[in-house]
């Protein structure tokens, strides 16, 4: 299992935003780095799959707000 890391400066919430305050609807895949759009906008404890690779990932964050991303 990898733990994964992408940069949010916006503070730790359920749903992850940008730095312009948009909710996060889309992640590239850290095992292929394929970008994925998403339904649903990034929420803490969400499941994703990456629509290329199959790889899934459950999406939490850390302290400072960073979106984290692990492989399951």
């Amino acid at each position: 299992m990898h733990d994964y890391d992408v940069n949010d400066d916006e503070g730790s919430s359920k749903k992850a935003k940008n730095k312009s305050g948009k909710l996060i609807k889309e992640f590239d895949c850290p095992s292929c780095e394929a970008n994925n759009p998403t339904e649903e906008p990034l929420a803490n404890g969400m499941e994703v799959k990456c629509n290329y690779c199959g790889n899934d990932f459950l999406v939490s964050y850390s302290e400072s707000g960073k979106v984290k991303f692990k492989e399951l």
